[in-house]
C-alpha cells in the first residue's frame, strides 16, 4: 500500500501553508487600500468592494473604456468628472447567462471607437475627465450581499461628484445602483427606462432578478412610479405588468407609439415626466430593446424592437439635460456576433458622454 505521506500531492500540500504567507496579506492590503472596504454584509476575507489585485474573481475584466485612465485607487476617482463602473454579475437572469462578461466586452469593443465624435463635434477627452474605476467586486452566489456591494460602489463614486457610467451585468443591478445613488439627491429621481421588457414584478423565481429592478427602484423614499417612464416597451411581458402599470403610475410607451408620434415627440414626452418636479434623471438602457438582428449577444432578444439610429437619436435628445447617472446592461459576449452587442453598448455611452459635454449638462452636486 502507498503510504499517505509518499503522494506528491500530500507532500506539496504541506508547502502550501508557506507560499503566499507574505504575498497574500499584502496583496489583500493593497485592494482594501485602492479599493475600499466591501458592504457591511460581507463577512469572507479577501473581499472588496472594488476588484483589485490579483485577488479578483476571474470574470473581472482589465481593460479600460475607451482606453481612458484607470483609477486604480478609488479614493481619488473625485479627479475626474464621470467614472465608468462594471458589473459583472448574471445571476439575476432567467433565460441566458452571459452577462457578467458584459463589462470586459462592451471595454474591449470599445477600443475600437475614436474619442472624437463627428456626429457631435466633440473630442471627448478635451471636454471630460473620464476614467476607469474597474468592477465592483460581486458575489454570483448571493444577490443581496451582491446589491450590498454594488450600493456601497456606486454610492461611493456618485458622494464624490462623479457621473457613474454602469456597465451591466444582468438588469437586475439598476436597483442597487440607484439605491446606491438615491441619499445623495437633494430631491426626487426621475427615470428613462429604454426596453423591451416592463422589468416591474415584486419578484421573480422567488428572487430579486432581472425582472424586478423597477418594483424595488419605485419604492426608494425619492423615486416615484410617476417620474418612470419606459420605452420600447412590448415583447415578452408578465401578466403583473399591466397591473403594475396601472396601480404605479408609470408610463409605458412600446414601439407602436414610436412609430405613431416618432423620436422626437416621445423623448418630448419622456423627458416633460422624468423631470416633473425632479432634481435630477437617470437612465437605464437594457441593450435588447434593439431589433434582435443588432444585438444577438443579449439573454433575451426580441424581434420588432428599435433600430440603431432610432436609438442613438432617442438618446441624444433625452440626455441632453443632464443625468445623474446611466447604466447599459444585458450585454452578453457569449452569445455575441463579431461583437456588434458590445460595440452597440459602446457607442451609445460614447454618444452620452460627447452630448454631454456638447450641452455643457453634466451633473453636479
Amino acid at each position: 500500500m502507498i503510504q499517505r505521506e509518499d503522494l506528491l500531492a500530500m507532500r506539496n500540500a504541506d508547502k502550501f501553508d508557506t507560499y503566499g504567507s507574505t504575498r497574500f496579506p499584502t496583496l489583500f492590503e493593497k485592494a482594501v487600500r485602492q479599493g475600499l472596504t466591501p458592504a457591511d454584509s460581507i463577512t469572507s476575507e479577501g473581499i472588496t468592494c472594488y476588484a483589485r489585485t490579483a485577488l479578483s474573481p476571474t470574470y473581472v475584466g482589465h481593460e479600460t473604456f475607451l482606453r481612458c485612465p484607470f483609477c486604480e485607487d478609488v479614493h481619488d476617482v473625485s479627479d475626474y468628472d464621470v467614472a465608468v463602473l462594471g458589473i459583472p454579475y448574471d445571476s439575476g437572469t432567467s433565460n441566458r447567462s452571459g452577462t457578467r462578461l458584459g463589462p470586459a466586452g462592451i471595454r474591449h469593443a470599445s477600443s475600437q471607437i475614436s474619442p472624437f465624435n463627428p456626429d457631435y463635434g466633440v473630442d471627448l477627452y478635451e471636454k471630460i475627465k473620464l476614467c476607469d474605476v474597474g468592477d465592483i467586486y460581486t458575489l454570483p452566489a448571493n444577490s443581496e450581499k451582491t446589491f450590498d456591494q454594488i450600493t456601497k460602489g456606486v454610492g461611493f463614486v456618485f458622494s464624490q461628484g462623479v457621473t457613474p457610467i454602469i456597465l451591466g451585468g444582468d438588469h437586475s443591478t439598476s436597483f442597487p445602483s440607484l439605491r446606491g445613488i438615491a441619499p445623495f439627491i437633494d430631491g426626487n429621481i426621475g427615470v428613462i427606462h429604454i426596453d423591451r421588457h416592463s422589468d416591474c414584478d415584486a419578484i421573480q423565481m422567488d428572487e430579486k432578478m432581472h425582472g424586478t429592478e423597477w418594483y424595488h427602484s419605485t419604492r426608494l423614499p425619492n423615486l416615484s412610479a410617476k417620474n418612470l417612464v419606459q420605452i420600447g416597451i412590448g415583447g415578452n411581458c408578465c401578466k403583473s405588468w399591466s397591473k403594475f402599470v396601472r396601480g404605479s403610475g408609470l408610463t409605458a410607451i412600446s414601439m407602436e407609439d414610436i412609430d405613431t408620434y416618432g423620436i422626437d415627440k416621445i423623448a418630448e414626452t419622456a423627458l416633460e415626466i422624468a423631470w416633473k418636479g425632479c432634481k435630477a434623471v437617470y437612465i437605464s438602457l437594457d441593450i435588447d430593446v434593439l431589433e434582435a438582428a443588432f444585438c444577438p449577444g443579449t439573454g433575451t432578444p426580441d424581434f420588432g424592437g428599435m433600430l440603431p439610429r432610432e436609438l442613438l437619436r432617442l438618446l441624444r435628445l433625452v440626455t441632453a439635460p443632464g443625468i445623474c447617472g446611466m447604466d447599459v446592461v444585458e450585454v452578453s459576449p457569449p452569445f455575441d456576433v463579431s461583437e456588434i452587442t458590445s460595440l452597440a453598448a459602446s457607442r451609445c455611452i460614447i454618444n452620452v458622454l460627447c452630448n454631454l459635454a456638447l450641452n455643457d449638462s453634466l451633473y453636479r452636486h
